[in-house]
């Protein structure tokens, strides 16, 4: 007996996290699904947690064992934790890629700057387009968001209508780009919406967000206002305050200069797609030291305090063209990511050490979020009014504050879900039926490999008690040719009484291989095994840590 057709939602990233959003949809019987996917964006990874890694990817398994059924990966926005593992990932899951010109072009411009990217199938969407796939058909609905050409997605099914939000926010002046029309999500509320899977980032924020026009006239009297030069870093993906400190400039007689691979790419982007037309050129970082300090504004690469962006290297007065001296002014025109507030507050320090003014959202209007606060999520379940409530995007806190304005707003079902789980949205009462293989991928220098991979826990106990290595030759005797040596890394250099630990080591191993009888030590596995030992207990006995230990036995 056939089981009946199933709408579902399977999150593969973006719930209980801030980034890596991937959320899939499945209809069909439980044995034959089709499926879409929405979004396949990267997190960055905490360096302290995580070393030596730099993003963070939702693990594909589950969607590469139904590769076949794929149908599409349909792309709300441009921002990284949106589109960012395309390139990475597209190769295990290839499908057409759906993306409106904006997101299209800075997938393809990313691609021409990476050797061996894959040449990505893309196909371009028009907001407002409707894109049949299969037993879905989806709808891009345009919202205001900070980067241009946001859509929400209305995915119609023969079980019901779901709308999934992505990121977006209410500005009925965003300065540029468009707005979130109340008219068009009233009439998808009319038409009967099953679901609302909608952003929880900013949640907790009472109230509603000011908007980007504001910023942009705070932004052009400060700028205005310096006496010096200015710096203004932001995302680099923020056309529309790209478009605000260049107009800003221009009212001031200052030439913008931009910093920055990333904000280079956003730069040629947003050109082609007409969001900078009647501005003057932006500059190249070459034309910065022949400017005038009065004359200049730099646009800068950063904001989120990452070590090797243009702005690290300016606080540090490491930058080979770009330099700030006593006097000049930086605005964050940003706000840290969750996660992010220490490697900011390193560059915001190093910049204020040097008597460099810092001007960030907490005292002045520079920045904006592009998610929507508690009373524009109240007002989007107003306008949908929608038969079930799925919190995406967002920690766990986010998540549950809009799970209770949900409630709060009359939703008759409220669904918490989380990465992997799947949530059977028709027919019937919607609940949790099944959970699927999730997790993350790291991105390791130019490899990607799973999170279980023993290079990560193995480089974290290197980090907190380095590592000694022994190499020892011993003869067909048994008997110990020269002296071992020895080398160590990340482990100190004096025991608390002053002493060399390295000569500690070395007497420690001396011992042991004396006290070895000559027929074990002939065996390489034996010696390995007691000099460890004797290695870690005499360091530990000295700082209260056991190093990582490697001994090499040659036989000669």
């Amino acid at each position: 007996m056939a089981l009946p057709d199933e709408l579902v939602f399977v999150p593969l990233g973006g719930l209980g996290e801030i980034g890596m959003n991937a959320a899939l949809y499945g209809f069909g019987s439980p044995q034959r699904r089709q499926w879409i996917l929405v979004d396949c964006g990267i997190g960055f990874a905490n360096e302290e947690g995580l070393p030596g890694v730099d993003l963070m990817m939702p693990d594909m398994r589950f969607l590469e064992s139904e590769r076949q059924n794929l149908l599409g990966i349909l792309i709300t926005h441009a921002h990284e934790d949106h589109i960012g593992a395309i390139a990475e990932l597209w190769p295990r899951i290839p499908a057409p890629v759906y993306a409106t010109r904006f997101a299209a072009g800075l997938l393809e411009t990313r691609r021409l700057s990476e050797p061996g990217a894959p040449k990505v199938e893309i196909r371009e969407v028009a907001p407002g387009r409707r894109i049949p796939l299969g037993p879905f058909e989806v709808e891009y609905v345009p919202v205001a968001h900070s980067i241009p050409e946001s859509n929400a997605l209305a995915i119609r099914t023969p079980l019901g209508l779901v709308v999934h939000t992505g990121d977006w926010k209410l500005d009925d002046t965003p300065f540029l780009g468009d707005t979130t029309s109340e008219a068009r999500f009233r009439a998808l509320g009319d038409e009967g919406v099953l679901a609302l899977v909608c952003d929880s980032t900013n949640a907790v924020r009472e109230g509603r967000s000011p908007s980007e026009s504001d910023v942009a006239q705070r932004l052009k009297e400060i700028i205005a206002a310096s006496p010096a030069r200015v710096a203004v870093t932001t995302f680099a993906s923020n056309v529309a305050r790209i478009r605000a400190v260049v107009e800003a400039a221009r009212a001031c007689g200052r030439e913008v200069v931009a910093v920055g691979r990333a904000m280079d790419r956003v730069i040629e982007v947003a050109k082609e797609c007409g969001y900078l037309d009647g501005l003057p050129d932006i500059q190249p970082p070459q034309m910065y030291g022949y400017l005038p300090r009065e004359k200049v504004v730099a646009l800068l690469t950063g904001s989120q305090g990452e070590p090797r962006a243009a702005l690290a290297r300016i606080a540090d007065d490491e930058h080979p063209e770009i330099a700030l001296s006593p006097g000049d002014r930086v605005i964050f025109s940003s706000r840290a990511i969750p996660g992010n507030e220490k490697a900011v507050g390193r560059i915001v320090n190093a910049l204020l050490r040097r008597g460099i003014e810092v001007i960030t959202d907490r005292t002045e209007l520079v920045h904006v979020s592009g998610h929507p606060r508690r009373d524009e999520l109240a007002a989007m379940y107003q306008w949908t009014r929608p038969r079930i409530a799925i919190p995406a995007h967002g920690e766990e806190l986010h998540l549950a504050e809009n799970a209770a304005l949900a409630r709060a707003q009359g939703v008759p079902e409220v669904v918490r879900a989380r990465n992997g789980t799947v949530v059977r949205l028709a027919p019937g009462k919607p609940e949790i039926v099944d959970d699927v293989p999730t997790g993350r991928l790291y991105k390791d220098g130019d490899l990607l490999i799973d999170a279980s991979d023993r290079a990560i826990p193995e480089r974290r106990k290197l980090a907190f008690a380095g590592i000694v290595s022994v190499a020892i030759a011993i003869d067909e005797k048994g008997e110990v040719a020269g002296d071992p040596i020895i080398d160590l890394m990340g482990v100190p250099s004096l025991t608390r009484r002053g002493e060399p630990i390295d000569e500690l080591i070395a007497d420690a191993v001396e011992e042991v291989l004396r006290s070895l009888p000559r027929a074990r030590r002939r065996d390489p596995d034996a010696v390995e095994d007691a000099v460890k030992r004797a290695i870690r207990a005499a360091v530990q006995n000295v700082w209260g840590k056991k190093p990582a230990c490697h001994v090499l036995v040659v036989e000669v």
